[in-house]
């Protein structure tokens, strides 16, 4: 049988997709995804539910013990040059396994990359995906939606724990704007995070559009389980995909092939397909389908150092849920970008980090620095054409001396907070960081080069972008230069990274590739 689209990868986009182009009955979509499928919430395992709800699956689920991701393992720095990436493995991708932040971009993001060459996705022509994503629980006016498939709500102040409430109070007083609403458009400042959370479930994209209805669609198939290993290219042109499930091997053809497998695995996945820089494909004995020079280039992150705080026994379990609840955007001291730095506590720190599953004795908070706009980039490259061998990845953090600049600033101001009143009631001090860190600019750069690690917000490693980019990997409809019937829906796409957790801008792309497909159609 010959589907008239695979979709590789059931993630943030890739669920979107498969809803979105199956809503035409005549058209056969096939769905395929590494991991496994869990259609039915009620009947999940208890640690799949936990998954769904308020904390992050890395310490419950997964965490070094990749049950359910792919345990990619990357360079930071020179300095730290083993950190761990979380990244889902399951039916609805890493949208099933974040911190739930549902934030948007800056205006200024989308309307860069359509000065960039890529019109269609300027803010005016993206934010009706915007909206018809998401069902806002605060807001109706015309920049939210309210009829979505994702839930969105903000937790109020007095909804949230000690340290969280403290954070605000502390920036508050520090000077920083009040921002009720961090996904207004002209917002700024510290207030509570929009999370597609409601009910204590976490709405990934499978919950939201793969509903019973959508799985009973005749002309939908959702494939779990099913290893995609390799993209088929026969005479310039993409035939179907091969993959091995729990049936063995397979040749799986269709009429369009839609990688939408997320930032790491798609760039992956194309370039051991034949898809990628010519020199690099050869050297490892690939065939080239097609040379572009950009794939797995122009790897884009948000850099972040966390400080460990460890509070006082009394103020030890305080069962925040979810442990992200308060955020701060603001602009960099003498930075051109607008709301280029973001500042947050995070209530959920043992003295081992985020990821240890065996440790989960409350010790205190995280309070986190991240660069939301970096100069900086890193790359995705093979290591051999195995599609079993996880890829090699550089994120190549704090490489520029501007972005080494803001993130000093950010550390300095989260060490600043710890002397408001409300946190000296409560903290005992930070655990990460020593004073002889601190003493010094030199001092401290070495420091934030030790801990510095991903927001888990990869993305632009198959850039969209004009023929005169030379590391554009597709066009702005998603369809990859050199071989036809073959597009990349994900965050792998972005011209650049947003100045936003990246989960809902890449629902919108698989929103706004949708609906490119559907004006082909």
């Amino acid at each position: 049988m010959t589907h008239d689209t695979i979709i590789v990868g059931a993630g943030a986009a890739g669920c979107i997709l498969a809803a979105r182009l199956s809503e035409a009955r005549e058209h056969r979509v096939l769905l395929l995804e590494a991991g496994p499928d869990f259609p039915m919430a009620q009947k999940m395992p208890s640690e799949i539910r936990q998954a769904y709800g308020y904390p992050g699956i890395w310490g419950q689920a997964f965490g070094y013990n990749t049950r359910w991701g792919w345990g990619y393992r990357a360079r930071s720095t020179e300095d730290n040059p083993d950190i761990f990436i979380p990244r889902g493995r399951v039916v609805g991708g890493s949208s099933a396994i974040n911190a739930q932040i549902f934030l948007r971009g800056q205006p200024q993001d989308f309307d860069d990359w359509a000065a960039a060459g890529n019109s269609e996705w300027s803010y005016e022509r993206i934010l009706p995906c915007l909206k018809r994503i998401e069902s806002d629980r605060d807001y109706d006016d015309d920049f939210h939606g309210t009829d979505g498939p994702i839930p969105v709500r903000r937790f109020a102040i007095e909804e949230c724990s000690r340290e969280q409430v403290a954070f605000y109070q502390a920036m508050r007083d520090q000077g920083m704007a009040d921002c009720p609403d961090h996904n207004n458009p002209q917002s700024t400042g510290v207030g509570p995070l929009p999370l597609n959370n409601a009910e204590g479930i976490r709405w990934s994209a499978s919950l939201g559009y793969l509903t019973p209805e959508v799985r009973q669609r005749s002309n939908l198939e959702i494939r779990g389980n099913c290893d995609v290993r390799r993209v088929v290219v026969e005479h310039g042109r993409a035939v179907g995909v091969e993959v091995l499930g729990d049936t063995g091997a397979e040749r799986l053809l269709a009429g369009e092939v839609i990688v939408s497998a997320g930032a790491i695995a798609s760039p992956h996945l194309l370039m051991r397909s034949g898809m990628g820089p010519a020199d690099h494909l050869t050297a490892l004995g690939l065939d080239v389908a097609a040379d572009l020079p950009g794939m797995g280039q122009n790897l884009r992150c948000h850099a972040q150092c966390a400080l460990t705080v460890a509070v006082k026994p009394p103020f030890r379990n305080t069962g925040a849920e979810p442990p992200l609840q308060m955020g701060c955007r603001y602009t960099a001291a003498d930075s051109p970008l607008r709301n280029d730095m973001f500042l947050h506590p995070a209530s959920c720190a043992t003295r081992n980090g985020f990821y240890d599953a065996d440790d989960v004795d409350p010790i205190g908070f995280f309070l986190v620095s991240a660069i939301y706009l970096a100069a900086g980039s890193g790359q995705v490259r093979l290591r051999s054409g195995d599609p079993g061998e996880r890829p090699d990845l550089d994120y190549n953090f704090l490489a520029e001396s501007s972005d080494l600049i803001r993130m000093r600033e950010g550390v300095r101001k989260l060490l600043g907070l710890l002397g408001h009143e409300q946190y000296r009631e409560i903290v005992e001090g930070p655990l990460n960081i020593a004073e002889a860190d601190t003493a010094s600019d030199e001092a401290l750069d070495r420091w934030m080069r030790r801990v510095v690690a991903t927001s888990h917000h990869v993305s632009g490693t198959c850039k969209m972008g004009p023929d005169s980019d030379p590391l554009a990997a597709v066009d702005q409809y998603g369809r990859l230069k050199g071989v036809r019937n073959v597009r990349v829906a994900d965050a792998s796409i972005m011209h650049d990274c947003i100045r936003a957790n990246t989960n809902l801008t890449t629902m919108m792309i698989g929103e706004r590739i949708a609906e490119f497909i559907a004006g082909d159609r």
